[in-house]
């Protein structure tokens, strides 16, 4: 993908918030799986389809969503530790998506689920990626819902590697670190090119300022220098990746879509679909299709 793309899209891709509620009384929260990085809950009957948000994001991203999908599909709805209020445990420290990755395979495999579907937006489509490509055998379908693969690229030239933009990583995970209490992060200035939904843009603020700064400054880190690229033959269930055009892109839309395609090149059982009128919270901005998506998905 091209430097002036992922300029473009990967504040967007970085920014998933939404604040924890506590659980609606039709949640159940899973009493034979425990994990000091994620948690989950579960609503509806049916297929089994696992619910990954981003960063900085509370499990009510997906809450619209489900209630839409939960008349037919048994929903597992995660949330990593230390966004939007939860306490960070084992993520107040070093990488968070690829140890959420693995927990999510540990609670499939506790659970007994049979090759859920598993979708993730924003930093949740990374986490999505990870677990398929690297536990190919505990995943029936994916769908990434607006992250690219890589987003390092856009801190360095043309051809940059996770190596190469690693001092530019670890610098802006120090200014993070430093930023003094109550100083606006990156992720609340963006918060109104999020979504077109009025009534979303304060909550995303108030998940941003609710998340844990160490375990928010790691993730951004680790999404920097994590290069999925390579891994994404390894992906051997039917994918979709929904994407849209951000408003501020230097590209044009046309060349836009190549490089998103050209990112995905390597997922040879991906479909690349673009989502008009919406920003980067296609559950808040499209919803209907978002959800006729995952029925399509779950269709292959």
């Amino acid at each position: 993908m091209t430097r002036a793309l992922l300029a473009a899209s990967a504040a967007l891709a970085l920014a998933g918030c939404s604040p924890a509620p506590a659980p609606p009384a039709d949640q159940a929260s899973t009493r034979t799986f425990s994990s000091d990085r994620i948690s989950v809950v579960t609503r509806g009957t049916g297929p089994d389809i696992i619910l990954v948000p981003g960063l900085n994001s509370s499990r009510d991203v997906w809450a619209g969503v489900a209630d839409s999908l939960q008349s037919r599909y048994r929903l597992h709805l995660v949330q990593v530790n230390g966004f939007a209020g939860l306490a960070p445990g084992a993520n107040a420290d070093g990488p968070v998506s690829a140890p959420a990755a693995e927990e999510i395979g540990r609670y499939i495999t506790e659970s007994g689920l049979s090759k859920p579907a598993v979708i993730g937006h924003s930093m949740g489509g990374t986490i999505t990626m990870m677990l398929a490509a690297r536990h190919p055998d505990l995943v029936g379908r994916v769908m990434v819902v607006d992250m690219p693969p890589f987003l390092g690229a856009m801190f360095g030239p043309p051809g940059s590697t996770a190596e190469t933009v690693r001092a530019t990583a670890d610098s802006m995970r120090a200014a993070m670190l430093a930023a003094p209490p109550g100083t606006p992060t990156m992720f609340e200035v963006m918060a109104p090119s999020m979504t077109k939904v009025d009534s979303m843009r304060a909550k995303l603020v108030s998940a941003s300022r609710a998340s844990n700064p160490a375990t928010t400054a790691n993730a951004f880190h680790e999404l920097m220098v994590t290069d999925l690229r390579p891994e994404l033959p390894k992906i051997t269930a039917p994918m979709v990746v929904l994407y849209v055009v951000p408003p501020n892109s230097p590209l044009p839309a046309a060349q836009f879509d190549t490089a998103i395609r050209t990112a995905f090149g390597g997922a040879t059982t991906a479909q690349i679909i673009k989502i008009e009128n919406s920003l980067h919270f296609i559950q808040f901005d499209q919803p209907g299709r978002l959800v006729a998506e995952v029925d399509a998905l779950m269709r292959r």
